[in-house]
């Protein structure tokens, strides 16, 4: 079995040693990651300069663009032959509710997806691991077991990427695996103003805090409770509840 790993942390991310450890003994594993962090930008594409991979190992290469261009980049041009799943994170922090729509961890895994390839995301949801990066990379045999379980699957879901989140506690203190739906989000004070050195307005996005809400089957809750939430996505954003409702809300033109 072909695994590609990827990211949005960047190639020297402690995430994505994590993710890779735990997927070799499942099969062939293949690294392709942005040279840098790309946190928050979804699933957006290089169009405006070439990409240049830097291999920098057996099977690894480093690239100069974002979660989606590494995945295009690995199927497209860099690996001998497409992978059987892509692999995406793990995220140095959680990715529930609405982070989905601006994640380049998912992203990534959505790519895989558009592609005709089974995909899994993983995040850990800790806050700032860069003071203990140690407990992310304790996370690898846990990970290990639940990624040979989710690829075993006799009938992986088509159409669907899984979304896992990891609670913010040790392996041996992880509850268990919980099917969850998207919970919700808040956040407050995002936007921080301020002046350049000219005294010009400036404005950084991010900050702030955010309120998590969710029902008792929500991935929010299942990570509050200590346990794995496995979120199935599609890319399809149809809302089918309303089209099948259209007559209580919609007037021909």
């Amino acid at each position: 079995m072909r695994l590609l790993c990827t990211n949005d942390d960047g190639i020297l991310a402690t995430g994505l040693e994590t993710l890779a450890r735990a997927a070799e003994p499942l099969g062939e594993v293949f690294v392709v990651a942005p040279d840098r962090e790309q946190s928050a930008t979804s699933h957006s594409l290089t169009l405006h300069h070439p990409l240049r991979p830097v291999q920098r190992g057996d099977r690894r290469w480093q690239v100069d663009g974002t979660p989606t261009d590494c995945v295009m980049l690995a199927v497209e041009a860099l690996l001998p032959e497409r992978p059987d799943f892509v692999l995406s994170g793990v995220n140095h922090g959680q990715n529930m509710g609405e982070d989905v729509l601006y994640s380049g961890t998912v992203a990534a895994a959505m790519e895989g997806l558009s592609l005709g390839i089974p995909a899994i995301a993983v995040s850990y949801a800790w806050g700032d691991l860069r003071a203990d990066p140690a407990r992310l990379a304790a996370q690898a045999d846990l990970l290990s077991s639940l990624l040979k379980h989710l690829l075993s699957l006799p009938d992986f879901p088509r159409d669907t990427l899984l979304n896992v989140n990891l609670p913010p506690v040790p392996p041996d203190q992880v509850k268990g695996v919980r099917l969850t739906r998207l919970g919700r989000r808040v956040y407050s004070n995002s936007i921080t103003p301020m002046n350049d050195p000219w005294g010009r307005p400036i404005y950084w996005i991010g900050g702030g805090s955010a309120e998590w809400r969710g029902e008792p089957d929500s991935d929010f809750q299942a990570v509050r409770d200590g346990y794995v939430s496995v979120t199935p996505l599609h890319l399809d954003l149809t809302h089918y509840d309303r089209l099948s409702s259209a007559g209580s809300w919609w007037r021909e033109l």
